[in-house]
């Protein structure tokens, strides 16, 4: 039986320093908010056994946030999943998880590229270009490097 996993990327963010400070824009809200609507309207995400994860940099908390009052769930926060965690200690957190429903990750570039490049193509290195907010989804029978399936993948000008 596959699983689904949704892995996005925060909303727009401003400059600042430190890096995990850093606050969405207006802009960053928007995205965020408009993904979250779209999320919610979608039945087969099958919200109510959706788990949701974020990194602990504001901006992700931020957006996940969002997505969670717009789904009517909690989120947690994940210490692996920050810009520069490598993509290789999510899937072992990933295989750690089958069979926990479908889950959904927020977080930040580089990572959210490699880590969908690792799971499609078995190479990190192979990861797409997230725009701001976007969400790419993936099944797999097994959370391995190359096992799993690229299904969609959208961002909020998609949805304009």
């Amino acid at each position: 039986m596959s699983e689904r996993l949704l892995i996005m990327r925060h909303g727009e963010a401003g400059p600042g320093s430190p890096d995990a400070a850093r606050e969405l824009t207006a802009q960053g809200e928007q995205e965020a908010q408009r993904m979250a609507d779209w999320l919610a309207a979608r039945d087969e995400i099958a919200a109510s056994r959706l788990r949701l994860f974020a990194s602990p940099y504001v901006r992700a908390q931020q957006t996940a946030e969002a997505v969670a009052e717009a789904l009517a769930i909690q989120f947690e926060t994940l210490p692996i999943v920050t810009p520069d965690d490598p993509p290789e200690a999510v899937v072992d957190w990933l295989l750690e998880r089958a069979g926990q429903g479908p889950l959904l990750l927020v977080s930040h570039m580089p990572l959210v590229g490699a880590l969908t490049g690792l799971l499609v193509e078995g190479r990190a290195e192979r990861g797409l270009g997230f725009p701001t907010a976007a969400v790419a989804e993936l099944e797999a029978d097994v959370w391995a490097a190359g096992c799993a399936h690229f299904v969609r993948f959208t961002t909020p000008a998609d949805l304009v």
